[in-house]
């Protein structure tokens, strides 16, 4: 078996949300929008919600976004995380407004008094924290021993996590979430590898600045796709410089060529060829689209070709292909019916809709 036993994670309930122990990974993704623009900000979480995101993070930024959180909490059925970094104060304010879990990061946070107090009301208010450490942002004193070769970028990653945990733990909190993210990939599978020698808290894993859609989500396939396959990993987010929806649909992807959900959809599509004549690409796009909304262990097949179609496709529940003016569905390699080439998206859907 090439994917590896999942690693055991202690269970953390965010909201009515569980993340760790057996349950499913989780996918999640961050708005790009300041979260003052409430109006704004709320049409993309509900964008990322009909695209089936878990979990979403904003971020606060100052006391206007700290402010806005009480509407948006009000409004919103997702756990909604909050992303602090320097002002410990909006990290308090952000509980007070209703989030379901804070992320804050070791190296920026401040003094431990002032980690204390957001510990003291994450507690009374139970709210996991993630204690999100990035290479970026590390504390001087690692960055310092890396420079000086004195100390790996992994063990940095890890040390610094430690370090946050124990004071934690000190405090008698363990609704703790790690995450060890860096832009490079095998930096940050080594800090992965490395936590989990010593810790058991449910890791949120992912390639951070990784890119465009193109190298982005190249670089986080291989990433997060090698972490998952070594049992690592309870939560993922594909950091892409693009819309929030596609980190979402590339976190998706990631899962279903995995098998990691047992309720996520298969699409297999041929590459096209000279004997195309429908226009396959555009209709691959349609019916991918479409399965991002549903969430049942279906494969579905986009062929283009009349002749070899669903011969090729007979490994999929359900498929369609199409030639000059007609169009074909069928189910295991079998053709059930045949339409015009126009009709066929809207047969597959029918299907769709009544397959259990």
């Amino acid at each position: 078996m090439l994917i590896k036993k999942r690693h055991k994670t202690k269970e953390i309930k965010i909201k009515n949300l569980a993340i760790g122990g057996n349950n499913p990974i989780i996918v999640q993704s961050m708005c790009n929008i300041k979260t003052e623009n409430t109006r704004k900000l709320l049409n993309q979480i509900q964008r990322l919600e009909n695209a089936g995101c878990e979990i979403i993070r904003v971020s606060v930024k100052d006391e206007n976004d700290a402010n806005a959180l009480k509407k948006i909490t009000a409004c919103i059925k997702t756990p909604i995380v909050a992303d602090i970094h320097f002002d410990y104060k909006l990290a308090l304010k952000s509980i007070d407004a209703g989030v379901a879990k804070l992320r804050i990061n070791p190296g920026n946070i401040g003094a431990l008094w002032k980690v204390k107090e957001v510990v003291k009301s994450a507690k009374i208010n139970k709210v996991p924290i993630r204690i999100g450490v990035n290479y970026g942002s590390l504390e001087k004193e690692l960055v310092k021993k890396i420079e000086n070769k004195k100390m790996t970028v992994a063990a940095a990653m890890v040390e610094s996590a430690r370090k946050e945990i124990k004071y934690f733990e000190k405090l008698n909190f363990t609704d703790i979430v790690v995450s060890l993210k860096t832009s490079d990939i095998q930096q940050t599978i080594e800090s992965y590898m490395e936590f989990v020698k010593h810790f058991n808290y449910p890791l949120h894993i992912g390639i951070t600045e990784a890119g465009t859609i193109k190298s982005g989500l190249i670089k986080s396939a291989i990433g997060i796709g090698y972490l998952l396959m070594q049992g690592i990993g309870d939560t993922i987010r594909v950091s892409l410089t693009a819309d929030p929806v596609e980190e979402v649909y590339a976190a998706y992807n990631i899962l279903s060529c995995l098998k990691l959900r047992s309720d996520l959809p298969e699409l297999v599509s041929c590459p096209t060829c000279g004997r195309t004549e429908i226009d396959l690409i555009n209709l691959a796009n349609r019916v991918e689209k479409i399965l991002y909304s549903i969430k049942k262990p279906i494969k579905v097949a986009v062929m283009g070709c009349v002749v070899n179609g669903p011969g090729e496709a007979r490994h999929a529940d359900i498929g369609i292909t199409g030639g000059k003016g007609v169009g074909l569905l069928f189910k295991k390699g079998e053709i059930i019916k045949k339409v015009k080439d126009t009709e066929i998206f809207d047969e597959l859907i029918k299907e769709l809709e009544q397959y259990k």
